[in-house]
């Protein structure tokens, strides 16, 4: 009987198991032919030709102007002057007054007035009875799909000096003032609050609903009230619904003109004066179109960084 010979590490360690037949490496995928990229690609083709040709385009000849001294005064042809328009649009103490001016009608009426509100009314329809929510709801979403002339009109009719509001208050025996003169801003951000709440509530009704609705009563049998369900509950579960709806309030109240121009035309004097109304004053009575088009392409600049911002502020995990 021979002893075992012990192993001394030199060559490969042998387990009895047979080796296997040899894996075969994963073959490469073909790379699509290029034509058959473009077959799929020719159902969105139409969509990105309409695309170029009525934004990019319009996009791309505005910036053009911008940078020219382009009038409506029957000149043969334009001169390209650079950062000319701009230099003028900050030092114009009238652009200064209508930057600013949209700042706060954008803050009252957006970020403030609609997307508070409009939480609000969400809120308080989950809780009424059916009846209520359907009268509610008709009346909110009335002022909504009315066109944006007939609003402003109403509202020109309830803000002026012999108008509703006054009436109001003469029957409450409280002092009445010329709202239109008075505070020509908080006017039409107020009429901007009444018009388009109906959008704010409809987009937080639905991420209301969206809610489990054993989260909420859990929280109220441990003992928490209302604010507290509302501020650690209700408010982190749907602050995608809340960016989202910021988002789109702000762009537009921010292009908001025809409402402002039917009950105020910017006055008196520049007081209500926002900037697409000092873009249109420039461009078309003052035929400035070069210096109204730059006007335009810093109104688009706002517009973009107030996107980013909630844009931002989505990709934000809670």
């Amino acid at each position: 009987m021979t002893a075992a010979t012990p192993h001394t590490g030199a060559g490969p360690k042998t387990t009895g198991v047979p080796p296997g037949p040899p894996v075969p490496r994963q073959a490469r995928r073909p790379r699509p032919p290029v034509g058959r990229g473009l077959i799929r690609a020719l159902p969105v083709a139409p969509a990105l030709v309409l695309l170029l040709l009525f934004l990019a385009g319009p996009i791309a000849y505005c910036a053009y102007i911008a940078f020219t001294d382009l009038q409506l005064t029957g000149q043969a042809h334009s001169s390209f002057v650079g950062l000319a328009n701009f230099r003028k649009a900050f030092g114009d103490d009238e652009f200064i007054n209508a930057v600013w001016l949209t700042l706060v009608f954008t803050v009252v009426s957006s970020l403030l007035g609609q997307n508070t509100l409009g939480l609000a009314l969400a809120t308080l329809m989950q809780r009424a009875s059916k009846p209520v929510r359907t009268l509610a709801g008709g009346v909110v979403i009335t002022a909504w799909v009315l066109p944006e002339v007939v609003a402003g009109f109403l509202l020109y009719a309830f803000f002026r000096r012999e108008g509703t509001l006054n009436a109001i208050l003469d029957r409450l025996h409280l002092p009445s003032q010329n709202w239109l003169f008075t505070l020509p801003i908080l006017a039409v951000s107020f009429a901007n609050v009444w018009r388009g709440t109906a959008f704010s509530m409809l987009v937080y009704s639905a991420a209301l609903n969206e809610i489990p609705q054993e989260i909420t009563e859990a929280a109220q049998v441990d003992g928490a009230g209302g604010w507290r369900r509302m501020w650690h509950i209700t408010l982190p579960m749907i602050r995608r619904s809340i960016g989202t709806n910021l988002m789109l309030n702000t762009l537009q109240t921010l292009s908001v003109f025809g409402l402002i121009w039917v009950m105020t035309r910017g006055g008196p004097g520049n007081r209500s004066q926002t900037l697409p109304l000092f873009m249109y004053e420039q461009a078309f009575r003052n035929s400035m179109i070069g210096y109204g088009t730059a006007v335009a392409l810093l109104l688009l600049l706002v517009g973009s960084l107030f996107s980013l911002v909630y844009l931002r502020l989505l990709r934000t995990e809670v």
